[in-house]
């Protein structure tokens, strides 16, 4: 015998039953995907399908060189004859960007984009947190004014709203300005901090000098007092910006949608500008952000588009199932209509077209394979879950007649002619 094969860490199986340590099914989570499915379409979201590997200059122009994701977290590899360097998508908006500048999207109007799929770093694995993990992405491509912030914000409490879980959810706001007022933010950040950079750990001495926005976001306690008393960027906003965020959080309370202004919430990628937000939750342990996102009005412009005011968000699909599946409800169609079952060596060919006649009548079936008792096979029905068992015995065969038992309500059992199978489930359902 072989030796066997394990998946790579941090890569997880979705299999049909929970595991011993990913509790996620692949039942939930195609309840997960038909349900944003019709949200989107409910909002007016076209879908877009990108690659999973793009050139490594994409992430570096986009989320930033100095980053903790491309500095220290993407699979990166070379092609075939190393004149390429690739990388394993770490996050969607860059995919979507490119694509969307490659393919002139925009030529004909402002584009409203939604994606799905995995995302690839490399940290330590934990619960709701791994090295493949999955997204959803909203994407508004070509909308300047505060309302489309607002638009964004709204669909992520009409989504948790839906799955059972918006009282678990708290939304954090804050406003980035734009880069000058940021750069200006930096200067008064960086002679502040400079003061303590004894005090700071290592990956904020490091951030000191990269990505200092990123210090304000550490999870050190011992820094809290620290951050807390750092300049605020709020107090760095200009008249556009500061009315924009204004407006923004008008057109909140207007729609009763309760937020929490963080000043100090940064983001970790360097495109973002103007009006940022995360979702987050106690429920998770330390993986309190489930869904975050904001404006990058100069991220087209930078991968080569024209320029166009943009803002979007993702949330992490194995962390929000987490939540919902403890806390919420999502609504799974893993279970079939119909079990059939069959007695006799001359009953097979007849329950399979039975149950073939069942699919046809938008019954979901499932037939029972192989041959043992009829105990048994009803206990394999009552396993699956089916509302209905249907027996196909041999000796009714002759004169065209089958049996449907009830298996979860109190209709009993029938035998009647076959032509009426479909009538008579209909009439039970």
């Amino acid at each position: 015998m072989g030796q066997k094969i394990q998946s790579v860490k941090g890569m997880n199986d979705l299999l049909p039953v929970e595991q011993k340590d990913f509790k996620l099914t692949s039942a939930n989570w195609q309840a997960f995907e038909n349900t944003i499915q019709k949200w989107t379409k409910r909002f007016g979201y076209n879908q877009i399908r990108t690659p999973i590997v793009e050139q490594t200059g994409l992430f570096v122009r986009s989320i930033g060189e100095e980053t903790d994701v491309v500095g220290k977290e993407m699979y990166t590899f070379s092609d075939s004859n190393d004149t390429l360097s690739l990388t394993l998508r770490p996050e969607g908006t860059a995919s979507c960007l490119r694509a969307v500048v490659e393919h002139n999207l925009l030529h004909n109007g402002p584009q409203k984009l939604w994606y799905m799929g995995p995302m690839f770093r490399r940290e330590r694995p934990q619960k709701g947190r791994y090295r493949q993990f999955h997204q959803v992405g909203i994407e508004a491509l070509g909308y300047e004014t505060p309302d489309i912030d607002v638009e964004l914000i709204a669909m992520c409490a009409n989504l948790w709203r839906e799955l059972g879980i918006l009282d678990y959810l708290t939304l954090e706001l804050n406003s980035l300005g734009n880069r000058e007022e940021r750069a200006a933010h930096r200067s008064a950040l960086v002679e502040y901090l400079t003061k303590f950079e004894n005090q700071l750990d290592e990956d904020s001495k490091r951030r000191l000098h990269t990505n200092p926005l990123r210090v304000l976001d550490t999870k050190n306690p011992d820094l809290q007092e620290i951050c807390n008393n750092a300049p605020k960027l709020v107090d760095f906003l200009g008249e556009y910006s500061q009315n924009h965020y204004k407006t923004v959080k008008k057109l909140l309370n207007g729609l009763n949608i309760q937020f929490v202004e963080n000043p100090r919430l940064v983001r970790g990628l360097d495109y973002y500008n103007q009006t940022v937000f995360e979702w987050t939750t106690d429920k998770l342990g330390a993986q309190a952000t489930v869904c975050g996102g904001g404006r990058y009005d100069g991220l087209i412009e930078e991968l080569g588009g024209k320029p166009a005011a943009s803002i979007g968000f993702a949330m992490g699909i194995e962390r929000l199932l987490l939540l919902v599946c403890e806390y919420g409800s999502l609504k799974t169609e893993h279970t079939p209509d119909v079990f059939v079952m069959q007695q006799g060596e001359q009953s097979t060919l007849v329950a399979m077209q039975h149950a073939a006649t069942l699919r046809e009548n938008g019954f979901n079936v499932a037939q029972f394979s192989g041959s043992t008792k009829l105990k048994n096979q009803f206990k394999k029905a009552n396993d699956s879950g089916a509302r209905f068992g249907l027996i196909i015995a041999e000796s009714e065969i002759e004169e065209n007649l089958v049996t449907i038992k009830d298996l979860r309500e109190d209709k009993g059992q029938i035998t009647v002619p076959a032509a009426q199978l479909v009538q008579q489930l209909n009439e039970w359902k």
